[in-house]
């Protein structure tokens, strides 16, 4: 990390079942007007704008950063599945924090359709031919099912074969992201659930039951980085700043027979070991988190990637909730993806929105008390990982 990098405004936009919602290129003017309005300067002052989706047409980002004007900046279009957002945070942050620029834009945004994720090209490779040929492998491939929920449950079953851990651990998710949920008017499900009522919803793929998986969401996100030069200059507030930032892709441990690699573990443990060193802090002093908790496996397995609790012991801290308000750090108090729902370009950002919100002291009713640090997880499988770590000063 070079010079310090100020997240100057957030914005997002309420997340909707698809066809509920606006167009893209409206819910994403909208969350990027927004969070120029939280930054209280105008859009002339932008510099670079990178605009992140994953479903959609070529330059869809400059149709939804011209809403907010036409000032011939440099518009960049990002793809890098459900970490897009988190992505397009990243390449803002390098842009602020080298010294190119002063001010960028961080855009994200997705219009979804009902249904699991599918892939839309039938006549070329999926970029995630890999990732199922790892599980084909481990004779845990069924072409029947939907492709992300049966990766993701594959670690959870490695997981549950390893530690001897029944269904209730991943259940206590689902109600704990309503719980939370029910406290944020940008979620959408935020009625409260049962463990009985998680585990008797539809299997989709075993153990994971339809209330453990994220529902296709449409909404948008945004965040305005700057400079502390060009926030002492025009007034930002400059109270939350990156303290570092992470990136990681695949290495080849992630196709070695452990499907819990295979959808991100060690992605993320990398990525995370790499930002609290750069940082100079470590997961006892984290706060509050947003985690990528696409499937409830995802959840149980990052406390333990990310180095909230030890190997082996996620059961226990969801147990003596170690996961929520009164325990040990706080995750997911937006109600994550599970509940929040999750717009893939708009994921990360929206996470990023969230902890702002939380180290500011402006999260309302869901406000963890004395948030000084925070961490978010953003995960994308073919694949990509990005930790951030955000200080309060």
């Amino acid at each position: 990390m070079g010079g310090k990098v100020c997240v100057a405004g957030v914005g997002m936009v309420p997340f909707a079942k698809p066809g509920k919602s606006d167009s893209y290129d409206v819910m994403g003017a909208r969350a990027g007007r927004a969070a120029l309005e939280d930054a209280g300067i105008g859009y002339p002052l932008v510099e670079q704008a990178y605009a992140g989706y994953v479903y959609g047409d070529s330059t869809c980002g400059q149709a939804a950063v011209y809403a907010m004007g036409l000032t011939g900046i440099p518009v960049v279009n990002v793809n890098n599945n459900c970490a897009t957002g988190s992505t397009a945070l990243f390449l803002a942050r390098q842009a602020v924090e080298s010294g190119a620029v002063e001010c960028a834009l961080a855009l994200g945004f997705e219009q979804m359709t009902p249904g699991a994720l599918t892939e839309r090209w039938s006549d070329r490779p999926t970029p995630l031919s890999r990732f199922i040929d790892a599980l084909r492998r481990l004779g845990q491939w069924d072409d029947a099912l939907p492709m992300a929920p049966q990766l993701f449950a594959a670690a959870g079953r490695e997981y549950r074969d390893r530690y001897g851990t029944g269904p209730e651990p991943f259940a206590r998710i689902s109600c704990k992201a309503r719980r939370h949920a029910a406290n944020n008017p940008f979620a959408i499900f935020r009625q409260p659930v049962t463990v009985e009522e998680v585990l008797s919803s539809p299997m989709v793929a075993e153990p994971l039951t339809r209330l453990q998986c994220c529902p296709p969401t449409c909404g948008a996100a945004a965040a305005v980085l700057c400079s502390p030069a060009f926030a002492k200059r025009h007034g930002p507030d400059s109270r939350v700043s990156i303290a570092a930032q992470a990136m990681t892709t695949d290495r080849e441990d992630s196709f070695g027979g452990s499907p819990m690699r295979v959808i991100g573990y060690g992605m993320t443990r990398e990525a995370a070991g790499k930002a609290y060193a750069a940082a100079g802090i470590g997961p006892e002093e984290i706060d509050v988190v947003e985690l990528h908790d696409c499937f409830t496996v995802n959840e149980l397995i990052s406390y333990e990637a990310l180095g909230l609790t030890a190997e082996g012991t996620a059961e226990r801290f969801i147990s003596e909730g170690g996961n929520t308000y009164g325990g040990k750090v706080v995750t997911n108090p937006s109600g994550g993806l599970l509940s929040k729902g999750h717009p893939l370009g708009a994921t990360g950002l929206a996470q990023c929105a969230e902890l702002v919100w939380q180290l500011r002291g402006q999260a309302g009713a869901r406000q963890v008390e004395g948030a000084r640090h925070a961490l978010q997880h953003n995960l994308g499988l073919g694949g990509a990982c990005v930790v951030t770590l955000y200080a309060a000063a």
